[in-house]
């Protein structure tokens, strides 16, 4: 993984579930093998609620130009 973030996204059973967006490193593919290890390797380090329902494999973060993350802009792809 070369950069990640994360943020909620609407349910409608729930009213919002927790969603990663990976950056993976070159030579590596996204895989349902990916997803998994990403998963469990969390589980080990967060309490269920904040877990990632979903992962979504993209080329890029997009970042502000002092490097915080535009959640807001990974939020529209839900749309």
């Amino acid at each position: 993984m070369r950069d990640c973030g994360a943020v909620a996204k609407p349910d409608a059973d729930a009213g919002e579930i927790p969603c990663a967006f990976v950056v993976i490193r070159d030579g590596y593919a996204p895989t349902d093998a990916l997803d998994k290890e990403l998963r469990t390797f969390v589980a080990d380090r967060l309490a269920h609620h904040k877990q990632p329902r979903e992962v979504r494999f993209v080329k890029a973060i997009p970042r502000t130009p002092s490097g915080k993350i535009l959640r807001r802009e990974l939020r529209n792809t839900f749309s």
